[in-house]
């Protein structure tokens, strides 16, 4: 088991908020080659709280048609789409950026962004902010995840709807520990992403998960796989009977 201690993170806050556990999807493969997973994530009832659109390392570069085609039947279905803009921690040019998010707006009409690979250090906030701030602009109100991977820096929870404070195996996120600063949020404000978790393991990862205090998941029993995230998880009948299929917002 984890570490784990105390009062689960954001507990004072989940019982008032309303907001059950759903899935973050981080990007399937493209819909041309898994046409079977993106109908799945479009049938009724799926306790999906947004699925991540990533063409081809962003909006590519051209409209897709599949793409635009998948996204459309998601939202739809009343599925938050989110387009992918990465940040390469930090080295991406703020052009670049913004240019990315203005195709994936166009081309996809998308709900929100994740900010991949999102640098978590202090010194690096005041750029993450500009970006954040910058994409307000662009979309009413766009649901925005900063994809870290870990606890960053408390400063960059003002600026997002929610955190990725987890990214990884299975191995890592039994043991890992929560930061303390997250028990001042609701657990709707934060995402874990893991691979390789075996299907016997699921209800302690599911565990670990609501004790840390993270209202949004993506379990996956990917492994070996140059991207881990491009599968559905083998048990996922499983896990959409174990949260259950009615997901508030």
């Amino acid at each position: 088991m984890s570490y784990l201690t105390g009062t689960p993170a954001g507990a004072a806050s989940a019982g008032t908020t309303g907001v059950r556990t759903g899935l973050g999807v981080p990007g399937l493969a493209h819909p041309l080659l898994a046409p079977a997973e993106w109908a799945e994530l479009t049938r009724p009832g799926r306790p999906l709280h947004w699925v991540v659109l990533d063409v081809a390392d962003g909006p590519g570069v051209r409209p897709d048609p599949r793409c635009l085609e998948s996204a459309g039947r998601l939202r739809n279905a009343g599925v938050r789409v989110l387009g992918r803009l990465d940040l390469r921690h930090g080295a991406r040019a703020f052009g670049e950026v913004i240019s990315d998010a203005r195709r994936h707006l166009d081309w996809y009409q998308v709900d929100g962004f994740l900010l991949d690979r999102c640098p978590a250090e202090r010194a690096a906030l005041p750029a993450v902010r500009r970006a954040a701030d910058t994409l307000r602009t662009l979309h009413g109100t766009p649901h925005l995840v900063l994809g870290h991977g870990t606890h960053p820096y408390p400063g960059y929870a003002e600026h997002a709807d929610q955190l990725v404070t987890f990214r990884g195996p299975w191995n890592d996120y039994r043991w890992s520990q929560v930061a303390e600063w997250t028990a001042e949020h609701p657990p709707e404000r934060f995402c874990h992403l893991v691979h390789g978790v075996p299907r016997c393991h699921l209800d302690e990862a599911l565990r670990i998960a609501r004790w840390q205090g993270a209202g949004t998941i993506w379990f996956t029993d990917g492994a070996g796989l140059a991207d881990p995230w491009e599968t559905m998880p083998g048990y996922w009948d499983e896990i959409v009977s174990r949260i259950g299929t009615g997901v508030s917002e």
